[in-house]
């Protein structure tokens, strides 16, 4: 079947090629021997893993195995020319599945119309919301008196998180401004310096769970043992290829995840510690860190800021107050980025090639609400299309979505969309149906003490 030109190998001389059979291809599917095919043509990248812009785990969750679907959605056409170095030959029995043939046609489409360089007026729009929410922040933490106008400052500066993480997300997947420069500034100012968060730290997970979307052993989204499971597969102990370690389902773990549906949104007002926490252990101990001083120095600038203003507040009770406001507000993101993918299929091993079109869709859930409400989600509540075009702002993501829509018809694909209600009863029934099946599971069993029987008698 006919391919769009955005979809063809790059145009060269076939003669002398060598034919690679997919068998030779998955053979090479280590760190050391890394290759991948991208329309039928068939690259050795080991020696641009360390290299690569997105981090290793992208390439690795794909190695020996087709990835054009994945490096179309990534990267625009002119990366193309920069794969020439790495070629040592051609798929002998290379095959598109119509669905990816669609999508990729779909890709040139819309990256004719110009849409992915368009971002439209959203960044500066989110840096004037930021700007004068901080401001009045500070007015009223350094001008007013009364707790009130205190926890309000506190509710504002979690808001401002909010706005920064659409930003940073934005940032994230395509360029915000014309200027390269500019991006990163804007980057660490809004991320690191704004929120504690490295942008690095969060390139790096969020680039492998867009790869492996919703695959329970590699996509770092779906991985918050001991305190939730989403699906009783995880009860195996199954062995994070992000985390590099073994997700244990021991006792505490069950005692945790059997009352995961009534602790959830307890866990979301404060979810931001785990985030700082990680964010600092990447930019500290991880090998590679691009430009690690400037991370460093944007995540320490943050924690010079915020502790000085709660400082500025008269008593502790005020300061607590103040933080868990920040906090508490900032959780509504926490539970929006979970309302996509905890209660879509889950399924366990690296994504296929020939079927990433696929596992984007079946993994992802939007949220429908009504154009005046797009600045409350971010984007989000166009999840499949997002994860199906992640370099397209989202300016355009409300336009793309009857193209998707159609498409996912016409393949017999899954397009799952529910209200920001229905959504979270969704989330909170896929939770309560593993943390029942948790009390029942037989590994991890806790000991056995009449406290325990009696937690579970009356559950």
């Amino acid at each position: 079947m006919p391919l769009s030109a955005d979809a063809m190998p790059p145009p060269g001389d076939a003669a002398g090629v060598r034919m690679i059979s997919s068998k030779e291809l998955r053979a090479h599917a280590s760190p050391d021997d890394l290759w991948i095919s991208i329309s039928g043509d068939v690259y050795d990248v080991t020696p641009w893993l360390p290299h690569h812009p997105g981090g290793d785990l992208p390439l690795i969750t794909l190695a020996g195995q087709d990835a054009t679907d994945a490096f179309a959605a990534y990267h625009p056409p002119s990366a193309r020319p920069l794969l020439r170095r790495f070629l040592v030959g051609r798929l002998s029995d290379y095959t598109v599945s119509p669905a990816s043939a669609d999508y990729r046609r779909l890709l040139a489409q819309f990256s004719s119309a110009g849409l992915f360089e368009r971002v439209g007026p959203t960044p500066k729009v989110l840096l004037a919301i930021m700007v004068t929410l901080f401001s009045a922040a500070l007015y009223l933490i350094l001008a007013c008196a009364t707790a009130s106008a205190h926890l309000l400052a506190g509710g504002l500066i979690g808001f401002i998180w909010i706005q920064s993480g659409w930003m940073g997300h934005d940032s994230g997947h395509h360029r915000i401004t014309g200027y390269p420069l500019l991006n990163r500034v804007l980057q660490i100012l809004s991320g690191n310096c704004l929120t504690g968060l490295s942008i690095a730290w969060w390139k790096c997970n969020h680039n492998t769970h867009h790869i492996a979307c919703n695959s329970l052993d590699h996509d770092p989204d779906l991985q918050h043992m001991p305190l939730f499971a989403v699906s009783p597969k995880l009860f195996a102990n199954i062995w994070s290829y992000f985390y590099r370690r073994t997700m244990a389902f021991d006792a505490a773990s069950k005692f945790l995840i059997s009352y995961q549906h009534w602790t959830f949104y307890p866990v979301m007002c404060v979810a931001r510690i785990n985030l700082l926490t990680q964010s600092a252990l990447f930019v500290l101990t991880e090998k590679r860190v691009p430009q690690r001083f400037l991370e460093i120095a944007g995540v320490a600038a943050f924690w010079a800021w915020y502790p000085l203003l709660v400082s500025c507040l008269p008593n502790w009770w005020e300061r607590v107050a103040f933080v868990l406001s920040s906090f508490t507000i900032c959780g509504i993101q926490h539970v929006q980025f979970c309302l996509n993918h905890f209660s879509s299929e889950v399924y366990v091993g690296p994504p296929k090639g020939n079927d990433w079109f696929e596992k984007q869709t079946a993994g992802t859930l939007d949220i429908l609400c009504s154009p005046w409400m797009d600045w409350f989600h971010g984007g989000l509540q166009f999840q499949i299309e997002h994860h199906l075009f992640p370099r397209l702002p989202r300016c355009h993501l409300r336009k793309v979505a009857p193209y998707v829509r159609d498409l996912c018809k016409k393949h017999g694909l899954p397009y799952s969309a529910a209200s920001f209600w229905d959504a979270n009863v969704l989330t909170w029934k896929t939770l309560r149906a593993a943390a029942l099946q948790a009390r029942n599971a037989t590994s991890g069993a806790a000991p056995k003490n009449l406290v325990w029987e009696a937690v579970n008698t009356h559950g």
